[in-house]
């Protein structure tokens, strides 16, 4: 922070919590950015502490989290995440169901949604996957784009990613 740089993701809650109650309001310009996935009883901590959130998944936490911003009169921030590679094991919204979706969170619950996100499917190459959540932000006319690991960054830069998620090529890998 001292040295410029201005945001810094987390993926835990309870963890960000503790660590960035006191800084975010030393640092009042650091943007903070939940990227792991969320619980609907913990947006309550979210809020206040959050700029963006990175895994909007489901309608339950959407209207939790529309709820709670009026509560807490904030709003952040809000990337949907898409289950593009359709894996059972993988939070998100499913392709067919993402235009309602979107429309329901922007309209009826007045949610900020900047972009889309989404975690490509592992032993596939990425670039299909990073392409084709292009063309839907394009095609709802959203701009902002969380794709890109610390395994496959470049590929998703080059594919238009806004917000990359480099954590583990930089603190290496949690224990």
């Amino acid at each position: 922070m001292e040295y410029g740089h201005k945001n810094f993701g987390e993926n835990k809650i309870q963890e960000a919590v503790e660590k960035w109650s006191e800084m975010k309001k030393k640092f009042y310009d650091v943007e903070l950015h939940m990227l792991g996935k969320m619980q609907t009883n913990k947006v309550k901590f979210l809020i206040p502490l959050f700029d963006y959130l990175h895994s909007l998944d489901s309608l339950k936490l959407a209207e939790k989290i529309s709820n709670e911003q009026i509560k807490q009169n904030k709003k952040i921030k809000i990337f949907i995440q898409v289950n593009l590679g359709e894996e059972r094991q993988k939070s998100g919204i499913d392709l067919k169901q993402l235009d309602n979706f979107y429309y329901e969170c922007s309209f009826n619950l007045d949610l900020n949604i900047v972009g889309l996100m989404c975690l490509p499917p592992q032993n596939i190459p990425p670039e299909k996957f990073f392409m084709e959540l292009k063309n839907l932000a394009t095609k709802l006319g959203i701009s902002e784009l969380s794709m890109g690991m610390s395994n496959d960054y470049e590929i998703a830069s080059k594919n238009g990613s806004t917000f990359l998620r480099i954590g583990s090529k930089i603190f290496g890998q949690r224990s």
